[in-house]
């Protein structure tokens, strides 16, 4: 019942936040590739380390800036969860997202992993509703930790 509560409180989160790139713009785009996910995170990050923080933050969520292609987004996070970017859903942004569930992963956390092994980067792979079929499809996110920041980029299967 515990589990079941923690999805549903997760999947109303998400539906709650709401997407807002409008879906025409995106049902246009093709799908972003694995190669293009690991690209963007090398560019954001090349930008969070030239520019700062808040520049990035700034750049991340602009919707129509280079940090947001089709269905290619940057997402940034702190150390606790907290979503300081989010290309795609600027409801998101300033929100502790670490206990969010998505299927029965915990992406967040499994972002933090993954960037703070001995790599510092990686995939991780779970469920997330599709801002334009609004399905629930497999998505992988390719995350790395920039200093104390986590920067990703998913992409749907």
């Amino acid at each position: 019942m515990k589990m079941f509560a923690k999805m549903l409180t997760s999947l109303l989160l998400i539906v709650g936040l709401g997407w807002t790139v409008p879906v025409a713009a995106q049902a246009q785009a093709p799908r972003g590739t694995a190669d293009e996910a690991v690209a963007m995170v090398k560019r954001a990050a090349a930008y969070l380390n030239k520019n700062g923080k808040d520049k990035a933050v700034a750049a991340f969520n602009d919707p129509a800036g280079e940090f947001v292609v089709g269905d290619l987004y940057v997402i940034m996070l702190d150390e606790k969860g907290v979503a300081l970017a989010h290309g795609q859903n600027p409801r998101m942004v300033n929100k502790n997202i670490l206990e969010l569930m998505a299927g029965d992963v915990y992406p967040i956390k499994e972002f933090i992993k993954i960037a703070n092994g001995p790599s510092g980067h990686g995939w991780v792979n779970y469920q997330w509703p599709n801002s334009i079929s609004k399905k629930m499809e497999p998505k992988s996110t390719y995350v790395e930790r920039v200093g104390e920041y986590y920067l990703g980029v998913g992409v749907y299967h």
